[in-house]
């Protein structure tokens, strides 16, 4: 019986490893995003009433953390609800390219953490991340981080299991993949503003939001 219980654990752990390797946005906790969430999922949130969600809702698209505390500060939430908040809704970071004022607004990110971070960068995946953040405090600590985050989509290589990752932030899309896959070989985000911008001519906040998730390697 014990042995058996030891494969079952062993086969759980790869498969979480396996699809920790694939995810490129961190596994989700239950985080809610301004830039889609329902209004059921806005009154989950403390301290954001029905005003500050259409405020929020309003302000679509918000590119970044930075901007989404600007306006909760505007509408009188202090430094603590706000951090109080951020625990159940946020807008991702790029955890190669985020900023110190980005990431220190993840709750919990201290001076040490956000030196961990930035330690590993580029990071590939998030297998490797959880392992080092995991020694700078510990695996709970580290997959709560990991859902703050995102590694941006490299427009050449993704996969579908890539881009699945970021379906529930309405970036890995039918759509989305199948335009970002038309185009290949993607040379410039220039390139990438003209021919996405095409679709998104009446919205173009929403062009400059899905250009934070993508990246372009030569």
């Amino acid at each position: 019986m014990n042995r058996r219980l030891t494969i079952l654990a062993t086969a759980a752990a790869l498969a979480a490893s396996a699809a920790s390797a694939h995810a490129q946005l961190g596994r989700q906790m239950g985080l809610v995003e301004p830039n889609v969430a329902t209004d059921s999922a806005m009154k989950t949130v403390p301290h954001v009433t029905e005003a500050i969600a259409t405020t929020l809702k309003d302000a679509r698209p918000i590119l970044g953390p930075v901007p989404l505390d600007s306006i909760l500060a505007a509408r009188g939430l202090s430094k603590a609800q706000r951090t109080e908040a951020y625990a159940k809704m946020f807008v991702h970071v790029d955890v190669n390219r985020g900023t110190d004022a980005e990431l220190s607004l993840i709750p919990g990110v201290d001076a040490a953490k956000l030196k961990a971070i930035k330690a590993g960068r580029p990071w590939a995946n998030f297998a490797t991340f959880h392992a080092a953040l995991a020694k700078a405090s510990n695996a709970g600590e580290a997959d709560r981080i990991e859902q703050y985050l995102f590694i941006p989509i490299d427009l050449n290589t993704w996969t579908s299991d890539i881009m699945d990752t970021f379906a529930s932030i309405g970036v890995g899309t039918r759509q989305w993949k199948r335009e970002f896959e038309e185009y290949r070989p993607w040379t410039s985000m220039e390139q990438f503003q003209r021919e996405i911008g095409k679709y998104l001519r009446q919205k173009p906040g929403e062009l400059k939001r899905l250009e934070r998730y993508v990246i372009i390697n030569k």
